[in-house]
């Protein structure tokens, strides 16, 4: 697959990475600065092991097209993008590129780009893609370009004094427990969380670009594990999990249940309503119909809108929504905030809700919700030359179904069937995998719909397997 993906640049660092190819994204990423009448650019970096080289390489491209850099303390990809937006006097910018590899393995890295208060994605992504190869005819040898060091700029005191200016004070002593998974987010959380007023109990938060203790996706219900059973030892309120960059969050509650992305969207939704009575908010094609429902009952506008963070923080700028949350933990918020995904205030946004609901719990939440059973996301391997092809046949085999009206085809097919179910089949823009999600009022009914994929899916590739549920 390509490097060049929907949302970022994201590849294997030691072989498609090299420091010639991250030198003419560099330069590629200057030129799309320098062309929207920008001089100036910020440079963060995560903390794997690939980081270092790649700054160097990326810079010296930047560098090469005329683009002043300042090159960040490793750190989340919040930290960058607090920089890009609120710049600094004698740094006048909106630009920004962040090397990191969020949540994917240790051995892969990439690349994040702001570009003049624009996040960059889709067409702009293709355009990098291909002036970079013309600036590998002009590429430097590899130890030339690795040569120049970079001071490096800290920006965390004056983050964590604007997280907590944006945070109300909180009214009881809350104890949470903060698993950075060894990734970008830790020291900073720790910072922050402290600085509200929290009690912390640290778990991995020691940066190990290695990832020693496990992987930094609190999607993923086995990374939660350590998470869950540190917060019934030490009788926390509760747990918060962040990626690898610190743009994604996970929580879980005192007995240890696991709060869905578009949960924590509805609990954040419902503080935010106090304030702004029909308040736009927005969430993506795999998010419960729940949360669509409640959303409307509050009074707000909720709009179902594509995965991806970038496509998402697009759609949040050009409606003027007040929040926008994904399943996978991205969370936007626009009132009191900056409108970028930043784990670390999502999660102190948690804790304020909280503080302000107690003595309701997030447990207590949870349980008051109307009763649906769902699958987690099933992520199918496909090759990437495959996936998109496969999904564009699905859809148009899905509206022959069940009618047009009952298909959203945004993104993929989000099918929907009687009584609030409905099941999703789209093309991953990160990984070459299909994801699928299925809810319904019964497990039976869920059933149902997951074997209409698979009949359907069966006359259109019978190397899909969908998995039992």
């Amino acid at each position: 697959m390509s490097i060049f993906r929907e949302n970022d640049i994201r590849g294997l660092a030691d072989t498609e990475l090299t420091t010639e190819k991250v030198w003419s994204i560099g330069a590629a990423f200057g030129q799309k600065v320098r062309d929207a009448g920008e001089q100036h650019c910020y440079v963060g970096q995560d903390v794997r092991l690939s980081s270092p080289r790649l700054v160097k390489a990326l810079c010296a491209g930047l560098e090469y097209v005329g683009v002043e850099v300042r090159v960040l303390a490793p750190g989340p990809s919040p930290l960058l993008y607090f920089a890009a937006t609120l710049g600094d006097k004698d740094f006048p910018t909106k630009s920004g590129i962040m090397i990191t590899g969020s949540h994917n393995p240790a051995e892969y890295n990439g690349f994040k780009a702001v570009v003049n208060d624009e996040t960059l994605h889709g067409a702009d992504i293709r355009k990098i893609a291909a002036l970079s190869l013309k600036f590998l005819a002009d590429v430097p040898d590899a130890k030339e370009i690795l040569k120049k060091e970079h001071a490096l700029v800290d920006l965390e005191e004056r983050y964590v004094n604007f997280v907590k200016s944006n945070i109300r004070p909180l009214k009881h002593k809350i104890k949470v427990v903060l698993d950075a998974g060894n990734g970008a987010a830790g020291p900073l959380a720790i910072k922050a969380f402290k600085a509200i007023g929290c009690e912390v109990v640290p778990l991995y938060c020691d940066p190990d670009g290695r990832f020693p203790n496990h992987h930094p996706d609190p999607t993923i219900h086995k990374n939660l594990v350590d998470l869950i059973k540190t917060v019934k030892e030490t009788k926390a309120d509760l747990g918060i999990g962040f990626d690898g960059d610190g743009d994604r969050i996970g929580a879980v509650t005192p007995t240890g249940r696991i709060m869905a992305g578009d949960n924590m969207v509805l609990y954040f939704a419902r503080e935010i309503i106090k304030e702004i009575p029909k308040a736009t908010i927005i969430s993506e094609v795999k998010s419960s119909q729940v949360l669509y429902d409640e959303l409307e009952k509050m009074g707000a506008k909720p709009i179902v809108w594509k995965t991806g963070h970038s496509l998402i923080k697009a759609k949040l700028k050009e409606t003027k929504a007040a929040l926008a949350g994904e399943m996978s933990g991205h969370m936007f918020f626009a009132h009191r905030y900056l409108a970028f995904d930043d784990a670390i205030y999502a999660g102190a946004r948690l804790v304020e809700a909280l503080d302000t609901r107690l003595p309701e719990t997030l447990e207590d939440f949870m349980a008051k919700l109307p009763p649906v059973v769902n699958t987690p996301e099933i992520r199918i391997d496909c090759d990437d030359d495959k996936k998109f092809g496969i999904v564009e046949k699905f859809v148009s085999h899905a509206k022959e179904l069940v009618g047009p009206a009952n298909v959203l085809d945004i993104d993929g097919a989000r099918v929907k069937f009687a009584q609030n179910g409905w099941g999703l089949l789209r093309a991953s823009n990160t990984q070459p995998v299909l994801v699928m999600r299925f809810e319904a009022q019964s497990v039976a009914a869920m059933s149902e719909i997951r074997d209409f994929f698979v009949k359907a899916l069966a006359k259109i590739d019978a190397s899909v397997e969908v998995p039992q549920i």
